[in-house]
Order: structure tokens, then sequence, then C-alpha cells
């Protein structure tokens, strides 16, 4: 049975080439349908011409619109209601994808994953999740999303990457830690 992921067909710097490699090694090698999200008359060409005739399980979402990386995250989020980062959201949300992918603008995608899908219960701010390639594959949460966290956000990350790090990376006993940018005078924000 394949798993159905959608991805944000125009979220990086050259879109879409990376993001259309990228979906045809992910049906290669994994057992998913990857539904492309932009605008299909950007999109129909250059998949058929990369996929040489190869019969895979992808599909194209049309979304009208884009945000750029350049772009305020609240004004686009606002501003563009057909964006591939909506649209690939709405899936998640209707079920019909079981998660959504970006290497697109981070604030915009963070914003409209809080404003399509909510928030989970006891959470006030989405956060970003890192699985660093180390020896003890720590999980680091959060990697950006948020700069400036009050305690009760550091508490809910602290959750939430302990619950990821034991059901998803089956650590036993996880341990919970707060990091800052350095240790010199001056570094990281007042409450780090």
């Amino acid at each position: 049975m394949l798993i159905d992921i959608a991805l944000d067909a125009m979220g990086s710097d050259q879109a879409p080439e990376p993001e259309i490699r990228g979906a045809i090694l992910a049906c290669r090698h994994l057992p998913v349908r990857v539904h492309l999200v932009g605008p299909e008359e950007e999109l129909r060409g250059p998949l058929q011409q990369a996929l040489r005739g190869e019969k895979l399980p992808i599909e194209i979402v049309h979304a009208s619109e884009r945000i750029g990386m350049h772009e305020k995250a609240a004004q686009a989020v606002r501003a563009k209601k057909d964006s591939s980062i909506r649209v690939g959201l709405k899936l998640v949300r209707e079920k019909k994808v079981s998660g959504f992918f970006t290497a697109g603008n981070t604030g915009a995608a963070m914003a409209t994953a809080k404003m399509v899908l909510g928030a989970l219960p006891g959470v006030d701010r989405p956060a970003l999740a890192l699985v660093g390639p180390t020896m003890t594959t720590p999980t680091l949460l959060d990697v950006g999303a948020n700069t400036d966290c009050k305690p009760q956000n550091l508490e809910q990350c602290a959750i939430m990457g302990e619950a990821y790090s034991r059901n998803v990376l089956k650590i036993e006993q996880p341990r919970v830690g707060i990091l800052s940018v350095g240790e010199e005078e001056g570094k990281g924000n007042d409450l780090t």
C-alpha cells in the first residue's frame, strides 16, 4: 500500500526541477505516491521529460500561486489563498495525504500550517525539529521557528521532542536539554 505525500513543487530556489527529481527518487525507492503541488502548466512538461516514459505514482495537484523566500510570511499567507503551501496543507487537513513537505519559505509554511491544520491541544506555537546525524541521534526542537520563547513554549517543545524521540526514534529514555547559539556573553536571547 502506498503512502500519499504532498510535495510543494515550487518551494526551492531552482523549483520545480529538484522537487521533481526528489519525487521520482522517492517513488522509486519508497512505498509512496507523491502529489506535486504547483502550477500544472509549469509542472507537466518538466515531469514528463524527467520521467522519460517511466510510470511512477506521481500526480500533479494544481496551485496557481507560490510564496517566494523574500516575501513576508504573514502577508503572503493572507494574500495567496491558492499557494502551493496552502493547497498542500489542505490535502493533509482533508486526509488525502499523510504529510506535506516544502523547501520553501519556512515562516509561511509554519504560519499556514497553524492556520490550515490548527495547533495540537496544549501547544501554543509550532516548532521545527531536526534529527542530527550524531552517534546518539538527538532530536533538536525548536531549530528556528520561534526566536523569542516564553518558558511555557520551551516546556511544550521539551514535551514534543521527548514524545517524538520515544515514539518515532524509539529512544527509551530521551534526555531533554536546552541549547543556545553559543556560550559567549551576548549570545542567545535573554531567556536562554
